[in-house]
């Protein structure tokens, strides 16, 4: 599987393409809460699956949204925490909840 990066482009192009998957704003909006583990995002996330939720994560942090941390346990731990840039999503998703409420 590649994941892809976005290339420089028109600055529109490039936040439709970051944002145009059925899970990211959902994904992102789960990490606003503050740093989860792979098993806990997956929980929190109501209908992804293991094998989407991993390819989302992985484009997102190719995009610098989401700062992966592995540690080096038997079995291992991942953590997921959104970046200054994945932070600064929020007053987006705050407007798009709003939008959906009314």
């Amino acid at each position: 599987m590649e994941v892809k990066k976005i290339e420089n482009k028109c600055p529109f192009t490039e936040a439709m393409e970051l944002l145009s998957g059925k899970w990211t704003l959902s994904i992102v909006n789960t990490l606003m809460t503050g740093t989860m583990r792979f098993n806990e995002l997956e929980r929190a996330v109501t209908g992804i699956n293991t094998r989407m939720l991993a390819r989302e994560l992985k484009a997102l942090e190719a995009n610098g949204v989401v700062y992966r941390t592995a540690y080096a346990t038997v079995p291992p731990t991942v953590e997921y925490a959104l970046t200054e840039k994945g932070r600064s999503l929020g007053p987006v998703i705050q407007v798009i909840q709003g939008w959906a409420v009314t």
